[in-house]
């Protein structure tokens, strides 16, 4: 779990455009082609992790079937399934598929 003062704090620069760094691991590796990128987000009152999954989704179309059951976590945080987060600037988003297998 990320910490409250996290999620719920809106940044002051949450109008203005953000850089978030976004790792992505094992299968999404693969279908994003890359295993890391900083992703820009501008537009939006507060960025959110949804916004993100949005913004990969069209800057990775190789991920777009699979960005909503990706596991987000941030700063080293995992967030629950489900769970909004607020990014600010310079945050880490690591996008982690689900493990298939027995």
């Amino acid at each position: 779990m990320i910490s409250r003062q996290h999620t719920m704090a809106a940044s002051a620069s949450a109008t203005s455009p953000i850089t978030v760094r976004v790792l992505f691991f094992a299968a999404a590796r693969e279908m994003a082609g890359t295993g890391g990128a900083e992703v820009e987000l501008s537009g939006a009152d507060a960025h959110t992790t949804a916004e993100l999954r949005t913004r990969i989704a069209e800057l990775y179309p190789g991920t777009a079937d699979v960005i909503p059951s990706i596991t987000l976590a941030l700063n080293q945080e995992y967030l629950s399934h489900g769970e909004e987060a607020t990014l600010n600037d310079g945050d880490e988003v690591a996008l982690i598929p689900p493990i298939s297998g027995g």
